[in-house]
């Protein structure tokens, strides 16, 4: 079962995500698969319900039917939770799309019951209907039984892993670690407040940002961030209180912890860099909105930085860009110590090019340029100590420069 859909998925369209394209191909093979074995649903002018029933399996094509068939309306229902950011009409559809897809792999799995079956197909086929009964509760937010099917599914596919070769076990490691963050976000809509932590390492360790399992987790992430976004306490910077974007916020504090547990060096510099795009983009959300305030303009060029004059969006503009920055320069750090090391060895290694001296002062000097922006930002006088930090942090920067 999971390697006739996986070839399916791969050779048709599910290599990009294309979902439309995926349902397709499983309306055009139901067809053919329902003229090759002549059961069909009426005729153009009337539809004929039939099912497909044990004695009609001498031939192991009518399994096919009801395997297309769920295929199709999951990736119908996939497609739909696509278009759902943009039209959140389109849930309810989705729904009942994914209860459809349940339904055939349920029927599935009573039909592999039979003799006729093979004690592998049994299995592979319990193990699809709890991954469909998974996903449809999944999407009704019912995560205790959402997290009962999927727990039943990651059993069987370990079960399957153990019992065969390393080759025939690859295609069911890779369905357990697609599974394994909708247990962990269950978890947490359950109470298991660590299980954030755990999908921001998988995020870490999938590494191929436009891999299926990638963009599943960026959007269980943000998810997460947005229901603790509604709960999130007041932030204070400068001696004033910041309560807007609170998903980066959030984010931040998540992107903060995955870099205080990451051990090498080049996944530090991964993080620092999603982290640094998230703001890029918080930023440009909060000037949108700035280009609407008839003073800032008139406040930019004139670079009155009093505390009081300035509006609450132009002080939580301050307070991205001194995150930025400052993630900036903990980045640039790493990069620094890491450039350290490989000029002290004084060898060529990993098949790069030897690295200059001339390259870490050229850091040290992007590290003093991040430090001076920072001291300039409006808001920055409110914060004597702050301010003195920095320019601590600038000398310091200037003697290892």
């Amino acid at each position: 079962v999971l390697q006739i859909i996986k070839e399916s998925q791969q050779q048709h369209g599910l290599r990009h995500g294309d979902y439309q394209r995926y349902r397709g191909y499983c309306s055009r093979r139901l067809r053919r698969l329902r003229k090759a074995l002549n059961f069909k649903m009426g005729n153009r002018h009337k539809y004929t319900g039939r099912k497909v029933t044990v004695e009609l399996l001498k031939d192991p094509r009518y399994l096919l039917l009801e395997l297309m068939s769920a295929e199709r309306a999951w990736s119908y229902a996939m497609q739909l939770k696509q278009e759902a950011n943009t039209e959140p009409r389109k849930r309810f559809h989705l729904v009942s799309r994914l209860r459809k897809a349940a339904k055939h792999a349920e029927a599935l799995e009573r039909l592999c019951e039979g003799k006729r079956i093979d004690a592998r197909t049994k299995l592979e086929a319990q193990a699809y209907a709890a991954y469909m009964a998974g996903m449809l509760r999944f999407e009704k937010q019912d995560w205790t039984k959402a997290m009962e099917s999927f727990g039943s599914c990651k059993t069987i596919y370990e079960k399957l892993a153990s019992a065969f070769s390393d080759e025939q076990a690859v295609l069911y490691r890779q369905r357990v670690e697609e599974i394994s963050p909708n247990l962990r976000y269950c978890a947490y809509n359950i109470g298991d407040q660590s299980a954030i932590g755990d999908l921001l390492q998988m995020r870490l360790k999938s590494g191929d940002s436009s891999s299926m399992l990638t963009e599943k987790l960026e959007v269980l992430l943000a998810q997460m961030r947005a229901k603790q976004s509604t709960s999130m306490s007041e932030v204070t910077w400068c001696g004033r209180k910041v309560d807007r974007v609170r998903v980066f916020l959030l984010s931040l504090e998540e992107s903060e912890a995955a870099i205080a547990q990451a051990e090498k060096e080049e996944g530090k510099e991964q993080l620092y860099e999603s982290l640094l795009i998230e703001c890029r983009d918080a930023i440009h959300a909060v000037r949108e909105e700035l280009k609407l305030d008839p003073t800032w303009t008139q406040k930019q060029r004139e670079r009155e930085t009093e505390a009081g004059k300035n509006s609450n969006l132009q002080h939580l503009h301050s307070y991205l860009t001194f995150i930025k920055l400052s993630n900036t320069v903990e980045r640039n750090v790493v990069m620094a110590r890491a450039l350290r090391r490989r000029l002290s060895r004084g060898a060529v290694d990993d098949g790069r090019k030897a690295p200059r001296p001339q390259e870490l002062i050229r850091l040290y000097e992007l590290i003093l340029q991040s430090l001076n922006e920072m001291q300039q930002l409006p808001g920055m006088e409110a914060d004597p100590d702050l301010w003195q930090s920095l320019d601590n942090k600038k000398s310091a920067y200037k003697a290892f420069r």
